[in-house]
């Protein structure tokens, strides 16, 4: 449902959201500020909450502290949740949380919560959803909210400016929250009937639909969804989402797409069925296009987070470990599916970057690159045409501006280039009358020799945070690539990680933790790091064929039942039983750039009763996949990976 909003909030949001550019966004570390301020956040580990540590601005962290202190002072609480690769996350400190003036008023009038989104997934959940019931759609990072002392939303927003005219602005920053605080002062009743409707609204949104009780579990629902996701596809460059007149809407790799149409082409016993034909095609198709797009770092290997664009140009620079992970399964299925070499190379180009710049020397695997350097975006990764010829011979460059687009007009801020493909690899191979193996011979070198050029620059941050549910993607996605490259090497990658997590990130009695940092684990795990490390462990046996991980899964899959089931309508809620109290407990299995906890959990229950003979467990994928149905019914392809275990039901 949508909000009906009171003169108060409609006041507010004619007055800023309206006026203010909205921009996804995403964080990075400061350069020469001196420590003349110190905040609460010095006692947290999250790199993100540790940059914010020294600002002006008098930060907390979440906790119940905090949100007491907000009670016991009457003041209302401006939230801000970011993390450590996002762009605009870093743009908005040095515009406005180092500014002294900005600083003063929040510190007067509001008690400032900073939130690391990545450790606190299911705080960030919330708010984004109540940005999304307050706006009626939209949202990004850096997330501003603005709240009650009994942290109920009434008004955010994304990034902002600092001050009136910044960046084309008509209101900036300073301005927003002097009247949000007037606001506040002057009418603080309705604000708080207004906090009080929009709080129910991201409750009734984050319980998800009721399922349809009797309902069996229906093959249509895998047709439906391949039909509503080729209505969202984009038929000229791959990918869901997009437009036409509009081809700077940002694109994403939407990862678990792709995990359904593989799933759906390998399971098929007919080729030729229109449903396979048309899963296929939509695989392949992304799978090129995104390839041969600057959204693959061409020079070193890996995914950028998105592209800014239709046509898979210009990435968001940052790199996430959970993107790096899903692809390297999509890319090596693919290559399963094709025998394609340029999708091996993929997959090989993406574990090489991950083994080099994310795997810790105890095993673990770090969370990401930032976006910016030098307070740059882009700046590690952008090429001028000068440089690259001074890098290589003349031979190298006439080869290497052919095949990655430097004979071309400058595609990044009309300045620099992206390395990208025009064509495929292959296609490149064969007009030039070699082999694509003959071909990539000679441009190996030349991309080492530009890669180590690069490796001088000025380093984007590295989050040294070793998340849980992450850490299960990749370490599936090394596993995955182990099994179907037959690459010992990656399947010792995936295990060494596995051994780090059962020893470092699980607790005495059996409980998952969220995240490692610095030698600390911390926080209580969510649905998501249960399911995605049980992924993890099931695809290691898949991959090695030893026991000990099929065992391991099964511990934490009984921890998970007891923590997370939903006793009354089957499925599992996002949050244990005994977690704090918050605003809404989310239920939902929506499929985003993380896959949702429930789907994930129903394809792990499948597999574990079947290898373990278990018909609790086989019964417990059922009830999952029944819980989902009204979904599954009205809008399957919302949940693309949940269709992987209806499929085992209707086989």
């Amino acid at each position: 449902m949508l909000i009906n909003p009171s003169f108060v909030t409609r006041l507010i949001v004619i007055l800023l959201l309206s006026l203010l550019p909205q921009v996804d966004a995403v964080a990075q570390e400061k350069t020469g500020h001196q420590h003349q301020h110190t905040n609460a956040l010095t006692q947290e580990s999250s790199p993100y909450l540790l940059m914010h540590a020294h600002n002006p601005v008098n930060w907390y962290a979440w906790n119940e502290a905090t949100l007491e202190l907000a009670k016991k002072q009457d003041k209302p609480i401006f939230l801000s949740i970011g993390y450590s690769s996002c762009h605009w996350c870093h743009v908005m400190e040095r515009e406005s949380f180092l500014d002294e003036e900005i600083a003063k008023f929040l510190n007067d009038n509001f008690i400032c919560i900073k939130v690391d989104r990545e450790e606190r997934p299911d705080v960030d959940e919330i708010y984004m959803q109540a940005l999304m019931e307050i706006r009626q759609g939209g949202g990004g990072w850096p997330l501003s909210m603005f709240m009650t002392p009994a942290a109920k939303p009434f008004f955010g927003g994304t990034y902002w400016p600092a001050r009136d005219g910044d960046r084309g602005s008509k209101m900036g920053f300073l301005t927003i929250v002097t009247k949000v605080n007037e606001a506040f002062q002057n009418n603080r009743s309705q604000i708080e009937k207004d906090a009080n409707v929009v709080s129910e609204r991201t409750r009734e949104s984050l319980a998800g639909l009721e399922p349809v009780f009797g309902l069996p579990v229906q093959k249509s629902w895998s047709s439906k969804t391949i039909s509503n996701l080729a209505s969202d596809f984009d038929t000229r460059f791959g990918g869901f989402g997009f437009s036409a007149t509009n081809p700077n809407m940002p694109k994403f790799p939407q990862a678990a797409n792709l995990f359904f149409l593989m799933d759906n082409v390998q399971r098929s016993k007919n080729v030729e069925d229109p449903d396979t034909v048309q899963a296929k095609k939509m695989l392949i198709t992304t799978c090129e296009r995104m390839m041969m797009g600057g959204i693959y770092d061409h020079v070193g290997g890996g995914f950028h987070r998105y592209s800014v664009d239709r046509y898979w140009k210009i990435p968001h620079f940052e790199k996430m470990l959970y993107d790096n992970g899903q692809l390297a399964t999509v890319y090596a299925e693919a290559y399963a599916i094709t025998g394609r070499e340029e999708f091996k190379n993929v997959v090989e180009g993406t574990l090489a970057f991950v083994d080099r710049e994310l795997v810790a020397d105890s095993g673990g695997i770090y969370s990401s690159l930032d976006a910016e350097s030098e307070g740059e975006e882009g700046k590690f990764y952008r090429w001028e045409i000068a440089e690259v010829e001074k890098t290589i011979t003349p031979d190298e460059y006439k080869l290497f501006a052919e095949v990655y687009g430097l004979n071309n007009p400058p595609n990044f801020e009309d300045e620099y280039y992206a390395p990208q493909l025009r064509r495929l690899m292959s296609e490149i191979a064969q007009q030039r009358s070699m082999t694509l193996t003959e071909l990539e011979a000679k441009l190996m070198p030349i991309r080492k020799k530009l890669f180590d050029a690069r490796a001088k620059r000025v380093r984007p941050l590295l989050d040294n945070k070793i998340l849980t549910a992450w850490n299960g993607l990749m370490i599936r996605g090394y596993a995955d690539a182990g099994r179907v490259l037959k690459n010992e090497s990656y399947i010792q990658t995936a295990s060494r990680a596995a051994d780090f997590a059962l020893q470092n990130l699980v607790a005495e009695d059996g409980r998952l933790y969220r995240t490692y940092t610095d030698g600390q684990a911390k926080l209580n795990g969510y649905l998501i790091d249960y399911a995605c490390l049980i992924d993890g462990l099931i695809a290691l046996h898949r991959a090695s064929g030893e026991d000990k991980w099929l065992k391991s899964a099964e511990r934490i899959q009984n921890k998970q039942d007891e923590l997370f089931w939903d006793e009354k309508g089957g499925g599992y809620f996002y949050t244990s039983k005994d977690h704090e109290v918050l605003l809404a407990r989310s239920k939902r299995i929506y499929d985003n750039a993380m896959p949702s906890g429930n789907s994930v959990a129903a394809a792990n229950l499948f597999y574990l009763g079947k290898h373990l003979k278990s018909e609790a467990f086989s019964q417990k994928s059922h009830q999952t996949v029944l819980a989902a149905s009204a979904v599954m019914t009205r809008a399957p392809q919302v949940a693309p990976r949940m269709m992987i275990a209806v499929e085992e039901f209707v086989e």
